[in-house]
């Protein structure tokens, strides 16, 4: 048995004009259906509510302000769950409606409580239809299309497979649309040289969010989990069955890397937002990238932004970030004791931690 989590963005879901393409949907659910008669799980994480409330209300065009955005999602994800309920119920596949918001990911209660929501209705031999919820996100709080929401359902349900479907085959070396010479990448191992042989600037619709960029980061986040991930042409069911039966001649393929992340230190590192940046000294810096040791206050040299025990903050060297960790002080403490040794600065702080960011809270950038 294997567990799939499959990515619909806005341009496999609806047309540019927002209407819903039924069909194409209903192929998906067919494949969908076959992985469940075969005894598979599956977790559909479908873009298109916005899309779909700007064709309800004829509104011609993607809204740029949120209040308009939001509302149109409001419209809309009734009507697209409505669809995939129709579908897959045809199927004799049992849905249920998820949405979450990236609050609910970055804060470990809420991500624990998701996790455990959406393994519960896998143990139910349900489907899963997961979106964001676009009426009470924000520009700022976002998933970008919800392909990192993807990537992280991925990890919160252990998937054995992460499936990305966008409207052409895969990842190019320039844009297919555009390039007649364009060349299919049919494997990605090294994300740093994939810049220099492709064109992950492509966008998908008028009416999505995304692009090929975030599709390609989010394979990065589920393949540091130890996750495949694949990128797909959506548009084409054939290609999705195939793929979802362990095909892998069709789309741009992205192996799993063993990293060995927790999956607590995952959702640090892709989760969690920053709140400000702890710049270390040299020798901080080169324990912390090759001691896997704990940052104390000495090695602190200055303190940006403003936080709160217990939030995410970036840790720099001054040129580059270093990683990111878990806060035991707030921005102020720590403005106190930095460069002090521990006695020091419990001097000055009596019940503080001895540890500045504690080495099983932090992650390696």
């Amino acid at each position: 048995m294997a567990r799939h989590v499959i990515k619909l963005g806005s341009g496999i879901v609806a047309t540019d004009t927002g209407a819903l393409r039924r069909d194409v949907l209903a192929g998906i659910c067919g494949a969908v259906a076959e992985r469940r008669r075969a005894g598979d799980d599956v977790v559909i994480v479908s873009s298109g509510a916005i899309a779909r409330g700007i064709d309800i209300m004829a509104l011609g065009g993607r809204p740029t302000a949120v209040e308009d955005l939001q509302a149109a999602s409001a419209v809309g994800q009734g009507r697209l769950f409505r669809a995939w309920d129709e579908l897959l119920s045809g199927e004799g596949v049992t849905p249920a409606q998820v949405l979450l918001t990236f609050f609910d990911l970055s804060h470990r209660t809420h991500y624990l409580n998701a996790r455990q929501t959406l393994r519960r209705l896998l143990d139910w031999h349900v489907v899963p239809v997961v979106n964001e919820n676009d009426t009470t996100a924000t520009d700022e709080i976002t998933f970008g299309d919800n392909d990192f929401l993807a990537a992280q359902v991925a990890i919160l349900v252990e998937a054995d497979q992460l499936v990305l479907l966008t409207g052409v085959d895969g990842v190019f070396s320039a844009d297919p649309h555009r390039d007649p010479g364009a060349v299919l990448i049919r494997e990605v191992t090294d994300y740093e040289a994939l810049d220099a042989q492709a064109d992950v600037d492509q966008t998908t619709s008028s009416l999505g969010s995304g692009g090929m960029r975030s599709k390609v980061v989010a394979a990065e986040m589920a393949t540091a989990a130890g996750i495949p991930a694949a990128i797909v042409n959506g548009l084409r069911p054939d290609a999705i069955a195939h793929v979802l039966g362990g095909g892998r001649d069709e789309g741009t393929h992205f192996p799993a890397r063993a990293l060995g992340y927790s999956s607590f230190k995952l959702w640090l590192r892709y989760a969690k937002p920053s709140r400000g940046t702890i710049v270390v000294d040299a020798g901080a810096a080169r324990a912390l990238r090759e001691g896997g040791t704990s940052l104390l206050p000495v090695g602190v040299t200055a303190v940006e932004g403003r936080f709160d025990a217990g939030d995410a903050v970036q840790v720099s060297d001054g040129d580059a970030v270093i990683g990111k960790g878990i806060t035991n002080y707030t921005a102020a403490q720590l403005e106190r004791v930095k460069g002090l040794r521990s006695a020091e600065a419990r001097a000055i702080l009596p019940r503080a931690a001895e540890e500045a960011v504690h080495r099983d809270y932090f992650v390696l950038a």
